[in-house]
C-alpha cells in the first residue's frame, strides 16, 4: 500500500466520523477469504465458491450482522463498493442475504483489485438506501477547508439543483468546518449525500489526486486555495433557427 493512508479505509474513518454516516457493521476476513476476493471470479466460479467450506464459513460470519439490519443491506469492502457488478446496475447494490452479498463481491473487478493491493480486511455492511442521484456530491477539502463541490452523477443537468445551489454550498461549508478537527488528513476528497431533511451523510473518503476523479472540476491542476464553489452540469443547449448539416 505504498503511499496509501489507512484513514481512507472505512473501518478507520468510521471511528472518527460515525455520527455523520449510516450505522455500519464490519466482518473481519480471513486471509483465504481475501485471496478469494482478489482472484476476481466469474459467475460460475462465484457460485462454486459459495458451496465450498470457505464460502459456507463466510456466510455464517455474515448471517448475524446482516440479520440485525432491517430490510436489504449494502455490502462493500474497506476501500470500495462493487459498483461494477450487475447487482449494482440493476438494484443499486441491495442484497438480501449473506449468499447474495458474497456472490456479487466475488465478481467485482474493483473489489478484486483492492484485495490484490492489500487494501481489504473487512466486509462492511450498511442498511440499503435508495439514493436520489441529484443529492450526491463530491467535496474537495483542501487544508481543512471546503474548496469545491461537484455534482457526483454526471448523467444530466438536474434543474432542481439550481434553486438550492447557494443553500447547499453554505450547508456543506458549515459541515466541513464542523468535522474538520476530526480529520487527520486535511486535504482529501469526500463523497456525501444530502437527505431530504438536509442532513449530510458521508458515503466515502478518497485520497487527493491520483486515480480519484475530479469530476466537474476536470483537473487537479488548479489553485485549490481559492474556493471554486459548486459545479453542476449545464442545461442542454437549445438550438433555434435554421440548422444546416452537411456530410
Amino acid at each position: 500500500m505504498d503511499g496509501f493512508n489507512e484513514f481512507f479505509r472505512t473501518p478507520e474513518w468510521y471511528m472518527a466520523l460515525s455520527p455523520y454516516t449510516w450505522e455500519t457493521k464490519f466482518v473481519k476476513l480471513q486471509k483465504n477469504m481475501i485471496a478469494a476476493l482478489a482472484s476476481g471470479m466469474d459467475e460460475e466460479a462465484a457460485k462454486k465458491f459459495l458451496y465450498s467450506a470457505e464460502g459456507k464459513s463466510l456466510m455464517n460470519d455474515l448471517a448475524l450482522p446482516m440479520g440485525d439490519i432491517p430490510g436489504n443491506a449494502f455490502a462493500f469492502v474497506d476501500t470500495c463498493a462493487p459498483t461494477d457488478t450487475e447487482r449494482f446496475s440493476s438494484k443499486g447494490g441491495a442484497v438480501y442475504s449473506p449468499r447474495s452479498a458474497i456472490f456479487y463481491l466475488l465478481q467485482s473487478k474493483k473489489v478484486a483489485a483492492a484485495a490484490a493491493a492489500n487494501k481489504v480486511e473487512y466486509i462492511c455492511l450498511r442498511p440499503f438506501r435508495n439514493i436520489t442521484k441529484a443529492r450526491e456530491f463530491r467535496l474537495f477539502i483542501f487544508e481543512g477547508k471546503l474548496s469545491a463541490v461537484s455534482q457526483y452523477h454526471l448523467i444530466r443537468h438536474f434543474r432542481r439543483l439550481e434553486g438550492v445551489k447557494e443553500r447547499y454550498w453554505n450547508l456543506i461549508s458549515g459541515f466541513v468546518d464542523e468535522i474538520s478537527w476530526r480529520l487527520p488528513v486535511k486535504t482529501l476528497v469526500m463523497d456525501i449525500y444530502i437527505t431530504s431533511a438536509d442532513d449530510i451523510m458521508i458515503v466515502d473518503l478518497n485520497p487527493w489526486g491520483g486515480d480519484t476523479d475530479p469530476l466537474m472540476l476536470n483537473t487537479w491542476e488548479r489553485d485549490w486555495s481559492e474556493p471554486a464553489g459548486m459545479k453542476l452540469m449545464e442545461p442542454p443547449v437549445q438550438v433555434s433557427g435554421d440548422v444546416k448539416v452537411s456530410f
